[in-house]
């Protein structure tokens, strides 16, 4: 008996981390650029009490085993990098990268950060920057007198500035690519770091290395769709349900051997 609540309750420790990454999802469904997270699930270390093909006797064998498991665990979230639906801004500093590839900016720490999200902007000095301020990385600056600033499919940022025709080119955006998208490791603004397992970045020009190609004055919205999320969370709401009658089914099992034993 206490094994079939142990084996319950990491049932009702699993559907709770799985309601919190669905959650999780959910809240950022607004948030630009943002890949959902799916919760993966792995058994724990089943109890053998008999192999499969144990002798029987001196002439059979056992056509199958004994082996009862000792529950459930969350062994992994994983990032989904499907693409987001693009939506037009018409703001010139909007950038959505249509296919692979990452935006890389500068953190205070001196770190390179990888991101999906494009709303991008200028601080007091011309430099364009995240909306927390962070440089996009290689720096840009747009001249304060610029009256237009147009970026092309594969990154190249020129302006226009008063009494000249021609387009001055003031900059290059570069898209970093990974071997496995899915081991970056999710940092918090919208941001995400290289890491072993995801492999280390190839750097270029959009459109080059199998790297997509820019889009300028749109952005790219989150991956989540809600009703599969609402979905996923009643379904997972339901599976708890069932690991908690489990728990009060053992109980009034073993009530009744108290009482009746």
């Amino acid at each position: 008996m206490p094994d079939a609540l142990h084996v319950a309750k990491t049932g009702l420790n699993a559907q709770q981390q799985r309601m919190t990454v669905i959650s999780n999802n959910l809240a950022n469904v607004n948030t630009v650029g943002f890949k959902r997270d799916r919760a993966n699930f792995e058994t724990l270390l089943y109890q053998n009490f008999r192999d499969a093909g144990a002798q029987t006797s001196q002439t059979s064998q056992s056509p199958t085993g004994l082996a009862i498991g000792t529950g459930v665990r969350i062994v992994s979230s994983e990032k989904l990098y499907n693409q987001g639906n693009i939506i037009n801004t018409e703001n010139s500093l909007d950038l959505t990268v249509d296919g692979p590839g990452f935006f890389q900016v500068l953190t205070p720490g001196g770190q390179i950060a990888y991101t999906r999200a494009g709303n991008f902007t200028r601080n007091a000095q011309g430099q364009v920057v995240t909306p927390n301020g962070y440089p996009l990385e290689p720096a840009i600056n747009i001249p304060a007198n610029a009256t237009s600033i147009t970026i092309s499919k594969d990154g190249i940022i020129s302006v226009a500035t008063p009494g000249t025709n021609a387009l001055t080119q003031v900059g290059q955006v570069e898209l970093a690519t990974f071997p496995n998208t899915s081991g970056l490791k999710p940092i918090g603004e919208s941001f995400a770091l290289a890491t072993p397992s995801s492999g280390d970045p190839t750097v270029s020009a959009p459109g080059l290395n199998g790297s997509g190609k820019l889009i300028q004055g749109a952005l790219e919205s989150s991956n989540v769709n809600v009703v599969e999320e609402l979905v996923s969370m009643i379904e997972t709401q339901r599976a708890y349900e069932v690991n908690s009658k489990a728990i009060a089914a053992v109980d009034g099992m073993m009530k009744f051997l108290t009482q009746n034993v």
